[in-house]
């Protein structure tokens, strides 16, 4: 080496950047994290997060719709990106740090679900990263977030999915992103071709409306719409008392909501409702019951409806502080009702004191995967069987607590055959005094209900969760 070019000075080092926080993506990393940690849920975690922002100044409507197309876009598609991702690594996936694939998740969904430009979703998710992880764990999640982009989501789909020959629903839970034992229990309970199961699982990835209801006797769905404002809302599709919001639209925002006048509720719900309370019972009709009431919903409907015929509604919850939370819903009723906190199974009233029993059962809440996705990973089959005794012993407690002609809707917000027909079949088979009747004809107007005597809704066909209900009428 020369003297002149031990002489060279050294390039001077480039000074140190602070990574940039963007509060968008720190808000949704943190809601993933809850998910993850805490096995807290999406639409609990996230409001409070949003409102905290927005208290502080940090966030405008634009930014909150975005952290929740992150956050809820990045749940549903957690199957299809977990493929991508563990294709783009050298490790198996259970060996990365779940922090770290909660950022790699947020960075796939921007760049394969989102129309985020390819250079700004790559940066930002690597800025995230150097903010909640460390320098040293950005560049990998740069490297990988750089493959990822190589393709499109249908490109890397043919890519990663086992092929539909080879194996029909490992195909499909890859390709519509929800575990193998869900696809199978789906399809079961469908029925069906190939096309049905496939628009069922991509309209359990789509985005659900927010579905507002007008309390019977508080409003009505002409003054809920006027409320919401005729360029916010529509009508509901089915339920003569549904409203549905735009896009981006903020129940919150809707005067009637705030008042308690109108709730938020799954036209689906409204829909079980409805119907309980328009199949015809024999004699009175003036005690009705809702047995696993929490957190009010269907309570304050059948208030509502209890009201119109100067009926009576119970509504039974077992966990206090739920039935403190149908206690609010019921708040400014027209008329007369009672929250008990009581354990379905072991009733705390007489047998045969309703005309009306509502049972809408704890249970899987596979009906529900649009609104809660991490459901769809944290539930197992084994689920079923934890669940099976107690949706048996409150459909039978329910049947006790009916008189005589009077009228018991099963419901469930689960299409599981196991937690649907599995259980109607099996109490009403060891028993004389109870027989279903058809509920097609009071749900009017609704399309694609079956052959009948019971009732199951679905995303894809009617825009609802999937609820099931069968009614049943005591005998004798």
């Amino acid at each position: 080496m020369s003297d002149q070019q031990r002489r060279r000075p050294k390039k001077p080092a480039k000074p140190y950047r602070r990574p940039q926080k963007d509060p968008v993506r720190i808000l949704a990393f943190e809601a993933l994290r809850a998910v993850d940690e805490r096995d807290a849920y999406a639409n609990l975690v996230l409001p409070p997060l949003l409102r905290k922002a927005r208290e502080k100044g940090d966030f405008d409507n634009r930014d909150a719709a975005l952290a929740t197309e992150l956050v809820y876009g990045t749940l549903r598609r957690q199957g299809s990106y977990d493929a991508v991702i563990a294709a783009c690594i050298d490790r198996p996936l259970r060996e990365v740090d779940p922090p770290v694939l909660d950022v790699l998740s947020l960075g796939t969904h921007q760049l394969l679900g989102t129309r985020i430009p390819t250079h700004a979703a790559v940066s930002a998710s690597v800025e995230l990263a150097r903010v909640v992880l460390g320098d040293g764990r950005a560049k990998f999640v740069n490297a990988v977030l750089r493959k990822v982009s190589a393709d499109d989501l249908d490109t890397w789909l043919e890519k990663v999915a086992p092929s539909w020959d080879d194996d029909p629903e490992d195909h499909l839970s890859v390709v519509h992103s929800h575990p193998r034992w869900i696809v199978s229990a789906l399809w079961d309970a469908l029925g069906g071709p190939r096309a049905g199961i496939e628009d069922l699982l991509e309209a359990d990835n789509e985005r659900p409306e927010v579905t507002l209801v007008a309390r019977p006797g508080r409003t009505t769905a002409d003054d809920l719409l006027t409320s919401a404002g005729s360029d916010a809302a529509l009508p509901g599709r089915w339920s003569p008392l549904a409203v549905r919001l735009a896009e981006g639209g903020e129940p919150g925002a809707v005067e009637a909501v705030r008042d308690g006048l109108a709730g938020v509720q799954d036209e689906g719900s409204q829909l079980v409702a409805l119907a309980l309370a328009a199949a015809p019972v024999e004699g009175t009709d003036r005690r009705w019951l809702d047995g696993c009431a929490g957190p009010g919903g269907k309570a304050a409907l059948l208030a509502g409806l209890a009201a119109e015929r100067d009926a009576l509604l119970v509504a039974s919850e077992l966990q206090p502080h739920r039935a403190g939370l149908v206690q609010q819903a019921l708040a400014g009723n027209p008329g007369p009702y009672q929250v008990i906190a009581a354990d379905g199974t072991r009733p705390a009233w007489r047998p045969g004191s309703f005309d009306r029993v509502l049972m809408d059962v704890p249970c899987t809440g596979l009906g529900a995967l649009r609104r809660r996705p991490e459901a769809r990973w944290r539930r197992r089959p084994a689920d079923l069987d934890g669940f099976a005794p107690l949706q048996r012993a409150l459909l039978t407690e329910a049947l006790a607590a009916v008189r005589p002609g009077g009228v018991v809707g099963y419901a469930t917000c689960s299409p599981h055959l196991a937690e649907t027909r599995a259980v109607v079949d099996d109490v009403l088979r060891a028993r004389d005094d109870a027989e279903l009747l058809d509920a097609r004809p009071f749900m009017p107007g609704v399309p694609a209900l079956g052959d009948g005597p019971d009732v199951q809704l679905w995303p894809h066909l009617h825009g609802t969760d999937a609820m099931y209900l069968a009614l049943i009428r005591r005998t004798a």
